[in-house]
């Protein structure tokens, strides 16, 4: 498959299904009850007590919106509103939220785990660590620097330098 135009995706479309159906749900609220409730929580509430409907293209997409608007809804309607019922029991409950920084922290976490999987292949030891990464490497870049160095002085010492 041809990834040329950008970066391709997947979409859990519960996560939409759900979003839309705690809208509907808290407009019978009062402001200031809803005001109260995070959103979010009810959404990862309801998440974690339905089946995931992935889609990684617009045809899939409209598919499987399709399917948990057809096979789903009550469900949905269910869980969303045991959702909020527990999420408002417990309003004043606190909680350190999930940011977009934290998301790209665990990506770059992913992201060198992998680039020490791939230098894997190249160590001694079967045993991959970012510690005998360290180990192995320093003694190497080391070794470099001073051969670096040698090669400078080597230079500036030698005869056949035109002097200034």
């Amino acid at each position: 498959m041809n990834n040329s135009q950008g970066k391709h995706i997947t979409k859990n479309v519960m996560e939409d299904l759900v979003a839309e159906e705690i809208e509907k749900q808290l407009k019978r609220y009062p402001k200031t009850t809803t005001k109260m409730i995070n959103h979010v929580e009810v959404a990862t509430y309801a998440l974690n007590r339905l089946p995931p409907l992935y889609a990684s293209s617009h045809k899939g997409l409209n598919q499987q919106k399709m399917k948990g608007k057809s096979q789903l809804h009550f469900k949905i309607t269910k869980v969303v509103k045991e959702a909020i019922a527990t999420i408002q029991q417990d309003l004043l409950r606190s909680s350190s939220p999930l940011t977009m920084e934290f998301d790209r922290i665990g990506q770059e976490l992913q992201e060198a785990e992998s680039a020490l999987q791939e230098l894997g292949a190249f160590l001694p030891r079967k045993e991959v660590s970012w510690k005998n990464l360290v180990r192995t490497v320093k003694p190497i870049l080391i070794k470099l620097h001073q051969k670096k160095y040698q090669k400078q002085d080597a230079w500036r010492d030698s005869p056949y330098k035109k002097n200034s």
